[in-house]
């Protein structure tokens, strides 16, 4: 077969000829969509969870009641006014006369309402050296934080005349202003120095400025259409804040790997003498498969989080299956297209010395890696050994995660000491334990008036002490026109979502069914941030079993249909849940128990955040299938060609080294990024991320891949005669060997 006759077939092959011979009309295609899509979405706008949506059980009930009466429950606000020493007392005349300035200066702001003295109140400390002023900001909630700044100085500025007290405010509005002033861009900061690392590693990778750029140009249209795609599926699935955060990550992540692959391939073919057209074709048969496949993959595991039933993670799960199936698409359509265009422009803005130096290491290697190429030489001698040092060394790491704790973080959990805030919040809690976060009872009756409801309330305020739940002081909050009541219950507990838990589950079985429970007609939900860690935790619980369930058997049916080997599907899943396990045993390790910590600027606060172990299931076993498929894809073609299953091994792993190596530490520069940030939550999802894609690609894709497949030998390519009926998605497209083109001299043309 000549050189510009190769005939070849398949999906992703089709897609990349049309391209090819069309580029003008792939890349306009492309363009228009991705302007079409934003044009579109903004147009339509993004419709956000409301809060009543985004969790189920009590804290679903509380938010719909709440909602379904018009009422605008406000930001609420308390300055704790505390003696220094031992030596004043709320009864003194000093201190009386403190909160009484604190009273008439957050009332002179004219911001707020409601303003309640804790002689009025009794929200005095046993000890009696604590008190707290407690008020609501005027208008919207979600805006308090904008408007707070005078109250905030008014408070401040009693604290200067009252010396020998200490006098400080927290609420609502106040933790949010002092989080958008210490965190608020640095989230954003984080997203936005992704993309600059991402493009000076390829810089390295490839050696020229244009092969650099196209990656991240394609991730980068990937993203802006998926946003825009986004604000029109927001009105059939609302969307938020982290659904766009995490489909940015996941974006730039598939993006650059897709095209990286599809890249790196043309060059190759390129390198070993094939004309343009040729590689191109090549690269289109086999990398363009393999991201097919890879990319469906993901979309599939990204799926699995639409059974979470909770609308946070269905709105991620959703976000993200758009961007990699629009990467999927445009990598195998528009990515096609612009090589075709710029030919042997794509080394445009070439790096000297960096092009140099890989020229010298392509001739002096073949292209192959030399590093991997030695740990294969060990690995295939000896596999047995291998796989039992490497699947020993991974079960030890994810040893830990057997008593993984999660609950969502409270405040001194997410910051530490890092601000003032979280000291007052610290001394509030120990003064009223559970006053910073109280239980909060959404009582909603026929007539919240009624005889019978008045007394009802009454009995649940005075059995929520005497049962132990809490120390008190219960405050009840009449909305009589929606016939509503709030009652808020501090729990014995505080901070101590454990001990906290206990006197919820003591209210809710208990207090609630004894007094409530007895007036018909009465609904009492009860939330809070207590209660809303609890009701997330069980609806995740929940979910757990379905989610896995989904995203492992779809993903083994995928690897099943496209590798039409029984083998190969069994140890890809088996491979991917041992890196998701490690990933969990490094993040109990570091987060929960505190090892190693202050490596990575973090500490231990004895839980992982709550959300975070399902998430990263979906995330890291669709992004380790990106790896699994292109090694193994290359393995499979190598082993079509005639190569024995160790030889096709060994080609297979070092000649893709390159590009994983290159994808994986993107992945882990862009994920450690999010590990620097302040919240801890951030920090666990950035390590946990980071340290699983640096194990997919090393110690899972370099030594265990290579060492299973060794050890079975030509048992990888088992098929059962009864499986044969199924969809034959294999490729059959891969080239024969073919011969590269001479010159007149006889030697290779180096195209």
């Amino acid at each position: 077969m000549g050189n510009g006759d190769s005939r070849v077939r398949g999906l992703a092959a089709r897609a990349g000829g049309w391209s090819a011979r069309h580029r003008w009309a792939a890349v306009g295609i492309w363009v228009l969509f991705v302007v079409l899509a934003m044009g579109l979405g903004s147009a339509a706008g993004r419709v956000d969870v409301k809060e009543s949506d985004q969790l189920k059980g009590e804290t679903h009930t509380a938010a719909k009641i709440i909602e379904d009466a018009g009422i605008e429950e406000p930001a609420g606000e308390t300055v704790l006014v505390q003696a220094k020493d031992g030596g004043l007392k709320a009864t003194d005349s000093e201190f009386k006369a403190a909160v009484t300035a604190v009273v008439q200066a957050v009332q002179g702001t004219g911001k707020v309402t409601d303003v309640r003295s804790p002689y009025d109140t009794q929200t005095i400390s046993k000890d009696g050296r604590s008190a707290l002023v407690q008020f609501d900001m005027r208008g919207a909630s979600d805006t308090a934080a904008d408007r707070v700044e005078p109250v905030l100085k008014a408070v401040a500025g009693v604290q200067k005349e009252h010396e020998s007290l200490r006098i400080e405010e927290i609420g609502g509005a106040s933790m949010m202003k002092t989080f958008n002033d210490a965190f608020g861009d640095d989230f954003q900061k984080a997203e936005f120095s992704a993309v600059p690392v991402a493009l000076g590693i390829l810089l390295i990778a490839f050696g020229a400025l244009v092969a650099a750029l196209l990656p991240v140009a394609l991730a980068i249209t990937a993203i802006m259409a998926t946003m825009g795609l986004m604000g029109v599926v927001s009105h059939v699935m609302p969307m938020s804040d982290t659904a766009n955060s995490v489909m940015l990550l996941v974006g730039l992540a598939v993006g650059v790997d897709y095209c990286l692959f599809y890249l790196r391939r043309e060059r190759e073919e390129r390198a070993a003498g094939r004309d343009a057209k040729t590689a191109l074709r090549i690269a289109a048969a086999t990398s363009g498969r393999a991201i097919i496949v890879s990319g469906i993959t993901v979309c599939v595991a990204m799926a699995g989080m639409l059974f979470t039933g909770l609308v946070t993670f269905e709105g991620m799960g959703l976000a993200s299956l758009m961007v990699v199936a629009v990467a999927m698409v445009g990598s195998v359509t528009v990515l096609p297209a612009l090589l075709s265009l710029l030919g042997e422009r794509v080394e445009k803005g070439r790096i000297p010395f960096l092009h140099k130096a890989m020229q010298r290491r392509a001739a002096r290697t073949n292209g192959e890696s030399p590093f991997w190429t030695a740990v294969l030489r060990g690995v295939l001698a000896k596999p047995l050994v291998s796989v039992l040092v490497a699947a020993g060394a991974l079960l030890a790491i994810a040893a830990p995660a057997v008593g993984m704790k999660t609950q969502n973080l409270t405040l001194d959990q997410e910051f530490g000491d890092s601000l003032p805030i979280v000291q007052t919040y610290n001394r509030l809690n120990e003064a009223f334990p559970g006053g910073s976060e109280p239980a909060e009872v959404v009582v909603k009756a026929q007539d919240i008036n009624a005889p019978e409801v008045k007394n009802a309330l009454a009995q649940f305020k005075e059995q929520a002490i005497s049962s132990g739940a809490s120390q008190g002081p219960v405050e009840i909050k009449l909305h009589d026109a929606q016939n509503i009541a709030y009652v808020y219950v501090p729990l014995v507990g505080g901070s101590d979502l454990d001990k906290a838990g206990a006197s919820l589950d003591m209210l809710r079985d208990e207090v609630r069914p004894a007094t409530l429970g007895k007036v018909d007609g009465v609904q009492a939900p009860i939330t809070g941030q207590v209660a809303g860690s609890k009701d997330f935790n069980d609806q995740l619980a929940g979910a757990v079993v379905p989610v896995f369930a989904f995203v492992v058997v779809f993903a083994f049916g995928l690897m099943l249909l496209s590798f039409r080997s029984l083998t190969i599907a069994i140890t890809s899943i088996l491979l991917n849940l041992l890196s998701v396990g490690a990933a969990y045993g490094i993040l109990v390790a570091v987060f929960q128990h505190g090892w190693g910590a202050s490596l990575v600027g973090a500490e231990g606060v004895g839980a992982i955040i709550s959300w975070l172990p399902l998430f990263l299931f979906v995330i890291l076993f669709g992004l380790s299938m990106d790896y699994h498929v292109f090694v193994v894809s290359r393995i499979r073609e190598a082993r079509m060609r005639g190569r024995t299953t160790n030889a096709a091994i060994k080609h297979g792993v070092v000649t893709t080294a390159g590009v994983v190596t290159s994808a994986a530490v993107i992945m882990v520069a862009v994920f450690g990024i999010f590990g620097t940030l302040s919240m801890q939550s951030m920090k666990q999802m950035g390590v946990g991320l980071a340290a699983a894609v640096l194990i997919d690609a090393t110690i899972i894709r370099g030594v265990l891949l290579p060492a299973v497949m060794a050890l079975l030998g030509e048992r990888n390519w088992y098929l059962p005669k009864w499986l044969h009926r199924l969809p034959d998605l294999t490729h059959d497209e891969s080239p024969e060997a073919i011969a590269p083109k001479l010159s007149d001299e006889g030697e290779p043309v180096r195209v």
